[in-house]
């Protein structure tokens, strides 16, 4: 099964196969062998209580004693269960990576919105003050992940404004992050941003140029090298196209 296929530190090598189900699954290369995984439902192929994922169970669960009680008073997660959500979670974690680097973006979108919910989760009902707080510091990096692959299918779709947009979003999010844990220095330094503004960046050499902010630049730099006949025309140039436009 390993043959031809060798480990390489430092990168994510996945592949798509056909299980022998006849159902395509996932493989990704470990330096110990492989972590094969199915492309939908739990990663695993379990069905824990009967339910896709821990997850939607306990979210049932909290249905349930909304509709029993009348309220979310009084529902609450141990720190087993916690502990339980978090080694799911990372499950999903390696398939969106894997589905990431294979560019099933939709896959991507559905894995880490999934896994957002489970910090939502645990960090509203979790009883220990540890289990509400120690995956927050994942979020960033999963609205990053979840951020990229909405945009990217918009990207390969040619719809570049509305990518940007996905991204602005998304920073904003991360903004949000940080602010609300009193570190909004972190923002300028976290990885996730780097990452999304060069996004940003490359979506933006895709838009087309406003041909008034391209008058706008030629006029600054006319204004630099002292060429005021040029100077002054584009001036005139850029009070017509602004009237046209209003």
């Amino acid at each position: 099964m390993l043959k031809g296929w060798d480990y390489e530190p430092g990168t994510i090598n996945v592949r798509k196969i056909s299980g022998i189900d006849g159902k395509p699954k996932i493989q990704m290369r470990l330096d110990l062998g492989l972590l094969q995984m199915e492309l939908t439902g739990r990663p695993d192929g379990n069905k824990p209580h009967g339910h896709d994922s821990l997850l939607e169970y306990y979210e049932e669960m909290l249905m349930e004693h909304k509709k029993t009680n009348g309220s979310e008073l009084g529902f609450h997660l141990t720190s087993s269960e916690c502990q339980s959500l978090r080694e799911e979670a990372v499950m999903y974690y390696h398939r969106y990576l894997s589905l990431f680097v294979l560019e099933e973006f939709p896959g991507v979108v559905r894995d880490t919105a999934r896994n957002i919910r489970v910090l939502d989760l645990c960090g509203k009902y979790a009883l220990n003050q540890e289990d509400r707080l120690v995956l927050e510091q994942y979020r960033p990096y999963i609205v990053m992940m979840n951020v990229r692959a909405k945009a990217s299918i918009l990207f390969n779709q040619k719809k570049y404004t509305d990518a940007l947009e996905i991204v602005q979003e998304g920073l904003n999010s991360i903004k949000e992050f940080f602010a609300k844990f009193d570190q909004a220095e972190a923002f300028g330094r976290s990885n996730e941003v780097k990452i999304l503004k060069k996004f940003a960046r490359d979506i933006r050499k895709k838009l087309p140029i406003d041909p008034i902010e391209k008058l706008k630049s030629a006029l600054q730099k006319a204004v630099a090298h002292e060429q005021y006949e040029d100077a002054a025309r584009l001036r005139d140039e850029i009070k017509r196209k602004t009237e046209e436009v209003e």
